[in-house]
């Protein structure tokens, strides 16, 4: 059976002394650093320490570097996932800034494109928008933002940069009703541009197409012939493009040909269009018949007849009467 014994002595002086101990490690760190200073073993030595303990250095680092990337990562994922909601934001604002400007460009090339084309033709315009298309099939009318408060007045002219759209029929204080050409109910006097023929050019309640049915067989009216407004009736400037000759049909047993034209205003597509005030042109007034023929001869005078003389005292008597005051005095 083993027996504990049991030391009573205290542990401090149980070992060797304090001081000799400071002593000699003082001593030893001495001589380590003159041997570092003048020798290179001890360099090796130190080397060699650094490679043995690198692995457990990186491993007690591991954890470490591992929590750092994990905390990163989740940072920078969720940075970059503002970071991407934010640039898909503005890529949205800017595409749809982009794509007002594109409007406004091409808004803008429009106005000027219409001013520049009706520049010869009116002496004042004023650009309208359309608010409102008549879903009619047959009704072709649209309504604009400009009315009696703008000086827009009943029967006015309305073009476009490439021809005649219509003319006001209904004028509200802030709007007004127009009604296109390719209305069945409306009709319009046009000429040929390169033969001159006049006729009436009707619309069909296409958008696309005008009739023209009152061309007789005989009109020099071709396919490709550009018709012009002729401005009578003082409702449409004259030569403004109207519409252009796209089918010509003659037969012969027929008095009149079967002639179709395309409208040259962008009637379905327009979203500004221009009203416009003109002077129509004025008739010279003819000469007079009189001034330009020399007068007549004039006959000369019969001569007076003769009285009997058995009369004179009659007639004498009746020119006093006559000749009585009208205040009813007797003589």
């Amino acid at each position: 059976m083993v027996e504990l014994t049991h030391d009573s002595r205290p542990i401090i002086g149980r070992g060797p002394p304090l001081g000799a101990t400071f002593i000699a490690l003082a001593a030893l760190s001495i001589g380590l650093m003159v041997a570092d200073q003048r020798y290179d073993q001890i360099g090796q030595i130190r080397a060699l320490i650094t490679a043995a303990a690198y692995p457990i250095q990186k491993a007690v680092d591991l954890p470490f570097r591992f929590w750092d990337w994990l905390s990163g990562s989740v940072a920078d994922r969720s940075r970059l996932r503002q970071e991407n909601l934010e640039l898909t934001a503005r890529l949205r604002l800017a595409n749809l800034q982009l794509q007002r400007f594109a409007l406004l460009e091409d808004e803008n090339r429009r106005l000027r494109d219409m001013r520049a084309k009706t520049q010869g033709v009116a002496e004042r315009v004023l650009v309208a928008s359309i608010l409102y298309v008549d879903l009619d099939p047959f009704r072709h009318r649209v309504l604009l933002d400009k009315g009696a408060t703008d000086g827009v007045f009943k029967g006015q002219a309305v073009l476009d940069g490439e021809g005649i759209v219509g003319q006001v029929t209904k004028v509200n204080a802030a709007t007004s009703e127009v009604i296109l050409i390719s209305d069945a109910e409306h009709a319009i006097p046009v000429q040929s541009n390169r033969s001159g023929v006049r006729t009436i050019a009707v619309g069909l309640g296409d958008s696309s197409k005008l009739s023209l049915p009152f061309v007789t067989v005989e009109a020099d009216i071709r396919e490709g012939d550009l018709l012009l407004s002729t401005g009578m009736g003082g409702v449409f400037p004259p030569g403004y493009p109207v519409a252009q000759v796209t089918q010509v049909r003659r037969a012969a047993s027929a008095t009149f040909a079967l002639v179709e034209a395309r409208p040259t205003a962008k009637l379905d597509r327009d979203r500004e269009v221009l009203l416009v005030w003109f002077k129509p042109p004025v008739a010279a007034p003819e000469p007079a018949a009189a001034d330009a023929q020399p007068p007549a001869a004039q006959p000369p005078p019969a001569p007076a007849p003769t009285r009997p003389a058995a009369q004179k005292p009659a007639a004498d008597g009746a020119a006093a009467r006559t000749t009585a005051p009208a205040g009813g005095a007797r003589p």
